[in-house]
C-alpha cells in the first residue's frame, strides 16, 4: 500500500509541475524528445526496451529507491556488483535489479517507449522508466557467474539412513567414530532424555544405533567444541534459563564403531559454571589450549551478554566487555570465531568483522563491514539473521592468508534471505569482502567442509530469519563449493532432498567422507519437527572409483614433525592428504571446522606426512585424517595435534567429572 501511494504521488507530482509551468507545450515536447540512457553506460549492459510491470507482480523483487540520485549507470553498477545480470529503472526514482528470465515469468510485456518517459531523479537527460513502465537493462558480456549443473551420479544424492530418535540442537562429531545429538528440553518425545549417540555402524538395528544418554539442564542454543585432551572430551556450554545458562557439560566419547560405550554427559553447576549465563554463545579452542566463549544473552530471551570469557577460569580473571556484541545487539549471536595463521582471534557477528589479540582481548584490525543484499547494506549474517561460515583450505607451505567464507544471511525487519556468499582475507593488506551469487536465497543454511577442500552448502529456507516460526519457502537444494575454481564459477547445484531442514538443523562430515544430515524444529504449523537422519553422499563416492585407505601408528603429532603412513593407492591420481578439525554443528556456526592440506611424498606404499608448522596455523585439539587418491577419500583416522598445552585433562576439580589425565 505504502509503495502504491508513493507511486501515485510521484506521478501526480510529475504532471501537476508540467501543468503549472509556463510553457507546458515545450516541457511536453522536451519528455518526448528524451530517451533512455543509451551510451555511457558502465561494463556491458545495453538497453533494451520499456516493458511493463509484472501482472499481479513486480518483474524484479530488489527495489532501490532514490528520490535525487537514480541513474541508469548508478543502478546498473549496482546491480552488477550483487551478480544481476538484469536490471530496470522505474518512475524516475527506482532501480530494480534480478534476472531476464523473471520478466516473461512475471507476464510483463513490451511497452512504447513513450509510455517510458519519466526523468531519471539523478540526471534528467534520460529517462528512469515510467508509471508500471521498467527501462531494462541487460549484461551481455562475460556472465557475471557461471554455476554448474551437474546430473546423475555427479550431482551425488541423499540417502534416509534413520527414523532417527531425537531432534537434535547440536551434533557433534565423536573422536570413538560416533555422533552426539543433544536436544532442548521439550522438543522431542515426553520420555526424551535430551542427549543420544549414534553408531552408524549399527543402523540395521535401531537399538543398538542409538544410545541413550543423559542432561541434567536445558541445552537450548548452547555451545560445543571438542577439547585437546587425550580422550578428546566434548564440552557443551550455556542454555536456556537458569542454572543451565551457566552450564558446563562434558562427555569423554568411549566405546567404538560396534562397541557400545557406557560414558554418559557429567554437569554439576554447583562445582563447575560459567561467569555468566549465556544463551547463544560461540566457543573456540585457542593456541593454548583453553576455550574461549563469547556473547549470547543472559537467557530466556533476556538482554546481551557483550564478553568474553576463558575455560578454565585464569586465576583472578572475570569476563572482557566487548563493546561491538553491546552496540550490535540482537544481531550478533553465535559469531564465527577463528583462530588466524598471526594469532590473532576473527570474530564475525552481524555483518562486522574484527580481529582481536589473543591475549587481552583489545582489536587489533577492524574489517570493512560485509556487503549483504543488492537494496540492504544492513543485512546481517550470524543469529537471528542467520547465515553460516567456513574456514577456506590452507595448504603447506601455509604461508598464504587464511580465507574466510560467509554464506546466506538475511535483512532485518522484512526478513529477505540473502542469495550472497562473502569471503575475505582477514590478514591480507587488501582484505575488502569478495561478493558471489548463490544459486537460490537462504537462511539458516549449514555449510560443512569435505576432505577434498570443497565445502557443501544445505539446508535452512529462502525467505526469513532463524527463529521459531519465522521462515518460509525450505530449501531442497544442497550446493556444492569448490574454492579452487575461479570466483564466481565456484558453486555446482547438486541433488535435492525431501526433507525441509529449517530452525535448528545441522550438517557434519562423517569419517567415511559423507555428509550426516539431521535436524529442524521450525514449529511454524507447516513443516514438522523433523527425527529423520540422512546423509549426503557427495560425487566424489558416487563415482564407482575404488577408495584408497591407509594405516598409521603415530595418533599423537608435534608441529613440524615427519609422520610415516602405509597407504593402498588405487592409481585415482594425485596422492594429498588433508586435516579437518573436530566440528559441532549448530544454527550454521560449525564450531571447530577448519581444513589444511599437509605436504606429503611417497615412495612405494609409505607416505610421509609433515605436518603443519605451529599452534596458529593449525590450533591444538582432534583432526579427521583423509588419504585423497585423486578425488576419491579414504575413511578418516583420527590424530591430535599439538597437545593439551592448558592441561585440560587435568580439568575441571571436583568429584563430579572424570579426568583422562594428561
Amino acid at each position: 500500500m505504502a509503495a502504491s501511494l508513493f507511486r501515485t504521488t510521484l506521478s501526480l507530482l510529475f504532471w501537476l509541475s508540467l501543468l503549472a509551468s509556463s510553457d507546458a507545450s515545450a516541457l511536453i515536447a522536451k519528455r518526448q524528445t528524451r530517451t533512455a540512457q543509451k551510451t555511457g553506460l558502465p561494463g556491458s549492459w545495453q538497453y533494451q526496451a520499456c516493458i511493463t510491470e509484472g501482472v499481479g507482480r513486480r518483474v524484479w523483487k530488489y527495489q532501490i529507491i532514490s528520490l535525487d540520485a537514480n541513474t541508469a549507470t548508478s543502478c546498473l553498477t549496482q546491480c552488477q556488483k550483487f551478480g544481476y545480470q538484469a536490471a530496470g529503472v522505474e518512475y524516475g526514482s527506482e532501480c530494480f535489479c534480478g534476472d531476464a528470465v523473471d520478466i516473461a515469468a512475471a507476464g510483463s510485456t513490451t511497452a512504447p517507449e513513450t509510455d517510458c518517459g519519466v526523468a531519471c531523479s539523478g540526471d534528467a537527460r534520460y529517462n528512469c522508466g515510467g508509471g508500471s513502465r521498467l527501462s531494462w537493462y541487460l549484461w551481455t558480456g562475460t556472465p557475471l557467474y557461471v554455476w554448474s549443473y551437474p546430473t546423475g551420479a555427479n550431482a551425488g544424492r541423499y540417502e534416509l539412513i534413520s527414523g532417527g530418535v531425537v531432534i537434535p540442537l547440536v551434533t557433534t562429531s565423536g573422536v570413538n567414530g560416533k555422533y552426539t545429538f543433544v536436544e532442548k528440553f521439550g522438543t522431542g518425545a515426553p520420555n526424551s532424555t535430551g542427549a543420544y549417540e549414534l553408531d552408524v555402524t549399527q543402523l540395521a538395528n535401531p537399538s543398538l544405533a542409538w544410545r541413550e544418554m543423559h542432561v541434567k539442564t536445558d541445552v537450548f542454543c548452547s555451545a560445543s567444541v571438542t577439547l585437546p585432551d587425550k580422550a578428546g572430551r566434548q564440552i557443551n556450554i550455556g542454555g536456556w534459563s537458569g542454572d543451565s545458562t551457566f552450564g558446563i557439560r562434558l562427555y569423554w566419547p568411549d566405546g567404538s564403531p560396534g562397541v557400545p560405550g557406557v560414558n554418559d554427559w557429567q554437569e554439576n553447576v554447583n562445582e563447575l559454571k560459567l561467569q555468566r549465563g549465556r544463551w547463544y554463545p560461540t566457543a573456540m579452542v585457542m593456541t593454548n589450549g583453553s576455550i574461549l566463549v563469547v556473547g549470547g544473552q543472559t537467557g530466556s530471551n533476556g538482554p546481551p551478554q557483550p564478553n568474553l570469557e576463558i575455560l578454565p577460569r585464569p586465576s583472578g580473571a572475570g569476563v572482557v566487555f566487548a563493546d561491538w556484541l553491546q552496540r550490535t545487539d540482537p544481531y550478533n549471536l553465535y559469531p564465527f570465531l577463528a583462530v588466524l595463521p598471526s594469532g590473532g582471534i576473527f570474530v564475525g557477528y552481524y555483518n562486522e568483522a574484527r580481529i582481536l589479540d589473543p591475549v587481552n582481548f583489545n582489536t587489533i584490525k577492524t574489517l570493512p563491514n560485509m556487503p549483504g543484499a543488492v537494496n540492504n547494506p544492513g543485512a546481517g549474517r550470524t543469529y537471528p539473521l542467520e547465515g553460516t561460515a567456513m574456514l577456506l583450505p590452507q595448504y603447506a607451505p601455509f604461508t598464504a592468508p587464511l580465507g574466510i567464507l560467509i554464506c546466506g544471511g538475511s535483512t532485518i525487519g522484512a526478513a529477505i534471505a540473502l542469495d550472497n556468499c562473502v569471503s575475505s582475507q582477514p590478514e591480507a593488506a587488501n582484505n575488502a569482502w569478495t561478493l558471489e551469487r548463490m544459486p537460490s536465497q537462504r537462511v539458516m543454511p549449514c555449510m560443512t567442509a569435505l576432505p577434498d577442500g570443497t565445502y557443501m552448502i544445505l539446508n535452512g529456507a529462502t525467505q526469513g530469519a532463524a527463529g521459531f516460526g519465522l521462515a518460509t519457502g525450505p530449501n531442497l537444494n544442497a550446493v556444492l563449493y569448490d574454492p579452487s575454481k575461479p570466483v564466481n564459477q565456484r558453486m555446482s547445484i547438486m541433488a535435492n532432498t525431501t526433507i525441509a531442514r529449517l530452525y535448528h538443523s545441522e550438517a557434519i562430515l562423517m569419517q567415511d567422507g559423507r555428509v550426516l544430515v539431521s535436524g529442524s524444529d521450525p514449529q511454524d504449523g507447516k513443516n514438522p519437527q523433523e527425527y529423520r537422519v540422512e546423509v549426503y553422499v557427495p560425487p566424489y563416492l558416487t563415482s564407482g572409483r575404488a577408495r584408497p585407505s591407509f594405516t598409521i601408528a603415530n595418533k599423537n603429532w608435534g608441529y613440524g614433525a615427519s609422520i610415516s603412513i602405509t597407504v593402498k593407492l588405487n592409481g585415482g591420481g594425485a596422492t594429498r592428504v588433508s586435516m579437518l578439525g573436530a566440528e559441532s554443528s549448530t544454527h550454521g556456526n560449525t564450531m571447530g571446522q577448519r581444513t589444511l592440506f599437509p605436504a606429503v611424498s611417497c615412495s612405494g606404499n609409505t607416505c610421509t606426512i609433515t605436518t603443519p608448522p605451529n599452534k596458529n596455523v593449525c590450533p591444538p585439539g582432534w583432526y579427521q585424517l583423509f588419504l585423497l587418491d585423486g578425488p576419491t577419500p579414504s575413511t578418516s583416522t583420527w590424530v591430535r595435534i599439538g597437545g593439551d598445552p592448558a592441561g585440560l585433562g587435568n580439568w575441571p576439580p571436583g568429584p563430579t567429572f572424570t579426568k583422562p589425565g594428561l
